[in-house]
């Protein structure tokens, strides 16, 4: 009789599991991402050297959307700096590399960092278009390369970008 109940009992908890794995998969499912790409770059060191460029590429299909860009960098609570000049490259199809310097804020002295924290790790997402960009149809390239003073520059884990369609 005691095994009767044992084995009933134990059906009941494999019952149980898989309707949790169901019911977190369905709300998973549900959830809808923006992010249409997002890639970064670990770096084993933690240290990011300037001769280090990082290249990701993507490819849009719909040209309809709007779009931001964002740069993604992830570091330590003891990188010694409020920002984080960086170069960006941007490749579109058919046209020639654009490059542009910014000075991508990561804290202020009255917040501290401006990024998402857990324990001493840092991560941002950083828009690089100031207003919605439209995208053609096509292959993408970004390159990434750090410009700061200090090479390589402690306490960096990775840096990426991420391409975001605005939800309508």
């Amino acid at each position: 009789m005691i095994i009767f109940f044992l084995c009933i009992f134990e059906k009941i908890i494999h019952v149980r599991i898989y309707l949790s794995a169901l019911f977190i998969l369905l709300l998973l499912s549900s959830c809808e991402s923006n992010g249409v790409f997002e890639k970064s770059q670990f770096f084993p060191s933690h240290s990011w050297k300037s001769s280090d460029k990082l290249f990701f590429k993507f490819t849009i299909s719909d040209t309809v959307s709007l779009y931001h860009i964002y740069a993604v960098v992830r570091h330590k609570d003891a990188y010694r700096y409020n920002n984080l000049w960086m170069n960006i490259s941007t490749q579109s199809p058919g046209d020639t590399a654009k490059n542009q310097l910014l000075d991508l804020r990561l804290a202020d002295n009255k917040k501290g960092w401006l990024g998402a924290g857990m324990d001493d790790i840092f991560d941002h997402r950083i828009r690089i278009t100031q207003t919605p960009v439209k995208l053609k149809a096509g292959n993408y390239i970004f390159g990434l390369q750090q410009a700061m003073r200090e090479d390589p520059l402690s306490h960096v884990l990775n840096a990426g970008i991420r391409i975001e369609k605005i939800a309508k």
